[in-house]
């Protein structure tokens, strides 16, 4: 494994992360509704797992779901039905002015961005598909953990730069004037990948 693979590596994440799903949609709501801490929050824990989905690939757990099918259908079908739960409650909640006992904190955002990715199984077969291609069979433990640390960093990068541009004033002001709107577009299309992910092959 040379400099190259991480760069080729880092260019499909970056592609892979920029991406309109879940993650990106959940982080950018709750930066705007929750304030910066709880954008930096739900980053974390939305890049905290994606990376150990990528060190799952890397040690062979597509190799577990390939083997138990039904494995792969539970968590799939678990995560669909979470987003789907999302979505309800966004619309719902979607011509409701923001309280100040609506704002999430930090503790639960983390858990929030968790739960996001640890339900999405595709994740690891991204990441597996993703990992094949690049990079050389046969890595050392220390470049399995330097590839594990290096998604961290980038997700951790681009979701913080995400939460400070959506916190500020102007960002938030735009929200308001058109939550209503937003929210049940966003509420739409998290239910939508929820129905695909939960249809879906």
């Amino acid at each position: 494994m040379d400099l190259t693979h991480i760069l080729a590596f880092n260019l499909a994440l970056a592609a892979a992360i920029a991406s309109p799903g879940p993650a990106f949609l959940i982080s950018v709501k709750t930066t705007l509704t929750a304030g910066r801490r709880a954008g930096l929050a739900v980053g974390a824990g939305l890049g905290l797992v994606a990376a150990l989905w990528t060190l799952a690939a890397l040690m062979g757990l597509e190799v577990i779901f390939t083997a138990f099918p039904w494995a792969y259908v539970a968590v799939k079908t678990i995560g669909a039905l979470y987003l789907i739960y999302i979505a309800y409650g966004m619309w719902k909640a979607a011509s409701a002015p923001l309280a100040p006992s609506e704002v999430k904190p930090a503790r639960h955002a983390f858990v929030q961005g968790m739960m996001i990715n640890l339900m999405n199984p595709k994740s690891v077969l991204f990441a597996a598909a993703v990992l094949v291609v690049i990079f050389p069979p046969n890595m050392t433990l220390a470049q399995t953990g330097l590839i594990f640390a290096n998604h961290l960093v980038i997700e951790l990068i681009f979701y913080s730069l995400l939460a400070f541009g959506m916190s500020t004033t102007t960002a938030r002001t735009a929200y308001l004037r058109a939550k209503v709107y937003l929210d049940r577009v966003a509420a739409v299309v998290l239910g939508a990948l929820g129905l695909r992910l939960l249809f879906g092959r």
